[in-house]
């Protein structure tokens, strides 16, 4: 196998997400030549990705990237990357929450932060975003554990809990939370949100789609009308926040709203961009609560007026999520609890980078 790269790496769940996990170190840090290296990795280019370890769905298409920290207030740096599956396009604008919930575990067993007894606090930098999300990570005797009693709609069985903090998650990507300078526009006669929390989003009844916003994922990814006017409103919602031209990015992520129907505060089908999320991105999460407590946002508009501390319950085709939010020292601070475990380790073959086809 001399022909091929050998890279160490971690597969792991994060949340209702998966992928893999690499050390930065292990890594071109040239980020043409890793690109390169994460699409033979993924096998992208293939709706299968048949020749990688993808697995054909934009939430099992994820890499996370973890190295030691570049910045004085954190532990470790976490770099997300989106790997496109039907084509060879690496996007690492956007972070991802529930990659995230798998960052601290990794880093304590990678032995970028000593585990303390009982639970470890571990400090994370996105540099997507540039901002820092507070991981408690259950260890007991000094060990990370992935066993436990909680539960997170979207995963079959228990696991431990993992405590994720969102510190001042406003302005992610455009600086702004409200990127167009207002908490609602108007899009081909459409009241939107454009919201940037965390995950730069378009929040929008799915009313206004000829749909309810109840519907099971599959049912709505086989809506083509619906799914080409939702991608219309989110190109025109991209170029209003100053994103330019999205069309290669899955950011914004268009996000319909809708009132819930099992006990919740509000339904949410969050797409990615191009297909219903299973459950819920939890990046997506803190946004859409976020808005919730926003004077004049759409969402804001159909639960009426929430402040914090308070916590949220958003219904997706899974189930439910809740996002408790709170201030510290003047700013919105949200905290998910979500779950993670380790998978397979090992190593995994790349091609040699002069033979993966990478778009510019």
């Amino acid at each position: 196998m001399n022909d091929l790269i050998s890279i160490p790496c971690v597969l792991m769940r994060g949340g209702t997400s998966k992928g893999p996990f690499f050390l930065a170190s292990d890594l071109p840090s040239d980020s043409r030549q890793r690109d390169q290296i994460l699409l033979s990795v993924m096998g992208s280019g293939h709706p299968l990705q048949i020749d990688g370890i993808g697995g054909g769905n934009p939430v099992t298409s994820k890499v996370a990237i973890v190295g030691p920290a570049t910045v004085s207030d954190a532990d470790v740096d976490y770099l997300f990357a989106q790997v496109r599956i039907d084509q060879q396009f690496v996007d690492t604008s956007p972070n991802c929450g529930n990659m995230l919930a798998a960052v601290g575990p990794f880093a304590i067993e990678a032995g970028l932060v000593r585990a303390a007894t009982g639970a470890t606090r571990v400090r994370i930098h996105n540099v997507n975003t540039g901002k820092l999300i507070e991981a408690e990570v259950p260890t007991p005797d000094g060990r990370v554990a992935y066993m436990g009693d909680a539960s997170i709609d979207g995963v079959p069985g228990n696991a431990a809990p993992i405590a994720l903090t969102f510190m001042d998650a406003a302005g992610a990507r455009t600086g702004r939370l409200f990127p167009t300078g207002n908490p609602r526009d108007r899009i081909d006669g459409i009241d939107v949100t454009c919201i940037d929390c965390a995950m730069p989003m378009m929040l929008l009844e799915a009313a206004a789609l000829d749909v309810t916003g109840n519907e099971p994922a599959a049912e709505l990814n086989a809506n083509g009308a619906m799914l080409h006017r939702l991608e219309t409103l989110r190109l025109e919602a991209g170029r209003r926040m100053g994103m330019g031209d999205v069309s290669n990015q899955v950011t914004p992520k268009p996000v319909l709203i809708s009132t819930p129907i099992k006990g919740g505060d509000l339904g949410v089908r969050y797409f990615m961009p191009h297909q219903c999320h299973p459950s819920l991105a939890t990046t997506g999460a803190v946004g859409i609560a976020t808005a919730c407590i926003s004077d004049g946002t759409v969402a804001a508009q159909l639960i009426g007026n929430r402040k914090p501390p308070v916590v949220l319950v958003l219904e997706h085709p899974s189930g439910r999520l809740e996002v408790k939010l709170d201030t510290r020292n003047g700013k919105t601070v949200a905290g998910i609890l979500r779950t993670a475990r380790r998978l397979f380790e090992g190593r995994v073959f790349a091609k040699p980078i002069a033979q993966v086809v990478c778009a510019a």
